[in-house]
C-alpha cells in the first residue's frame, strides 16, 4: 500500500486561493489528492479542479481519493509547464486559482525503489530520481555522462556548498549506479557543519537536476499567470530555498510593473503590474510542524492577478 502524503498548510492555501462554489481552481502538483480534496470540498456543482502531476503513479491514488467529486475533478498526466494547454484542453479557461506544490511527495521518498533517498543498510537500490518512471534520464545515466563541470553547476543550482569538491569526489567513483554507491562515494568529503547527513543535498539536487525541476518552475509561473483570470490567485508552496527564492523574485518582478532605468524621467517600457502580492514565505505554524515535520522547511507565497 502508498504510504499516504500529508498535505502541508491546507488551511493557509483554502485562504489565500479563497475558493468559491463556482470557481475554476487549478492544482498543478496533485501528488495523493490531498489539496486537491480540501479545494474540491469548497467548490459548488459548478466548480471544478483540474489536477496535473508528471507522476502516473501518484496521479492513481489521486483518481481514486478525487472519485467521489465526479466530474468536477478533471486530471491530467502532465508536467505543470504544459499547465496553460492541460487547461485549456479541459475547457476551463481563465481560472480563479493556481496551486503550485513544489518539491518531491512524501510517499517517494518513503518507497525505496524510487532511489530519492537512502537507507542505511538496504539492499542495492537503483539510482532512477525520476518522477515519471516511464520517460527521461536516470539520476544513475546522468552521472555517468555528465562532465566534472555539469555535475559541479548542477550541484551549486542544487544548493549544495563546496560543489566543485563534491562533484571531484563523484567523478572519481564512477560509475555510479546504485544508492548505497551514492553514498559511500560522499563518506570522504568533508563539508561545514551541517545538521542533516552529507548526502541529503546531493540528493535533493541530483533529483532536481534529473527531473529539470528549476526550469520546470520557471516556465509553470509564467504559465500560471498567463491562464489566471483578473482577480485569480496564484499559491506556491516550495521547500527548497533556491526554489524559494525563483517564487519570490518572479512575484516581486511581476508586481514592479515598470522596469525602466530610475534616471528616465519617463517611463518608456509601458509595463503595468500584473500581480499584487498577497503572502510573503508564510511558514507552517509549530503544531503542523509537530505533527508533521517533512512540513517544516515549507513557506508559502502568494499573489492576486491585478
Amino acid at each position: 500500500m502508498t504510504p499516504e502524503h500529508v498535505p502541508v498548510m491546507v488551511a493557509e492555501v483554502l485562504a489565500l486561493l479563497e475558493p468559491r462554489a463556482d470557481s475554476r481552481i487549478v492544482d498543478a502538483t496533485t501528488g495523493h489528492g490531498g489539496h486537491a480534496e480540501a479545494i474540491l470540498a469548497k467548490l459548488g456543482p459548478d466548480g471544478v479542479l483540474v489536477g496535473l502531476d508528471r507522476d502516473p503513479e501518484m496521479l492513481a491514488v489521486a483518481e481514486e481519493r478525487l472519485r467521489a467529486f465526479g466530474t468536477r475533478a478533471k486530471l491530467f498526466h502532465a508536467r505543470f509547464s504544459f499547465l496553460r494547454e492541460v487547461v485549456a484542453a479541459a475547457g476551463a479557461l481563465p481560472v480563479d486559482g493556481v496551486l503550485l506544490d513544489l518539491g518531491v511527495c512524501s510517499a517517494h521518498l518513503d518507497r525505496v525503489e524510487r532511489g530519492l533517498s537512502f537507507r542505511p543498510g538496504a539492499e542495492p537500490v537503483p539510482l532512477d530520481m525520476r518522477m515519471d518512471r516511464s520517460r527521461g534520464e536516470t539520476a544513475a545515466e546522468l552521472l555517468e555522462r555528465a562532465s566534472r563541470a555539469e555535475l559541479a553547476q548542477l550541484l551549486r543550482d542544487g544548493g549544495v556548498p563546496m560543489p566543485g569538491r563534491i562533484a571531484r569526489a563523484l567523478d572519481e567513483k564512477r560509475p555510479i549506479r546504485t544508492v548505497q554507491a551514492l553514498v559511500a562515494a560522499l563518506e570522504g568529503v568533508r563539508l561545514p557543519a551541517r545538521k542533516h547527513h552529507p548526502a541529503t543535498l546531493v540528493f535533493q539536487a541530483l533529483r532536481m537536476a534529473v527531473n529539470d525541476e528549476l526550469a520546470e518552475l520557471d516556465t509553470g509561473l509564467s504559465s500560471a499567470l498567463e491562464v489566471l483570470a483578473q482577480g485569480g490567485r496564484l499559491a506556491v508552496l516550495s521547500y527548497h530555498s533556491g526554489e524559494d527564492r525563483r517564487v519570490k523574485q518572479f512575484l516581486a518582478r511581476e508586481a514592479k510593473g515598470c522596469i525602466c532605468p530610475p534616471d528616465l524621467p519617463v517611463c518608456g517600457c509601458g509595463r503595468t503590474p500584473r500581480l499584487r502580492i498577497l503572502a510573503r514565505g508564510l511558514a507552517p505554524s509549530p503544531a503542523e510542524i509537530r505533527r508533521n515535520p517533512r512540513a517544516r522547511s515549507a513557506r508559502l507565497r502568494g499573489a492576486v492577478r491585478c
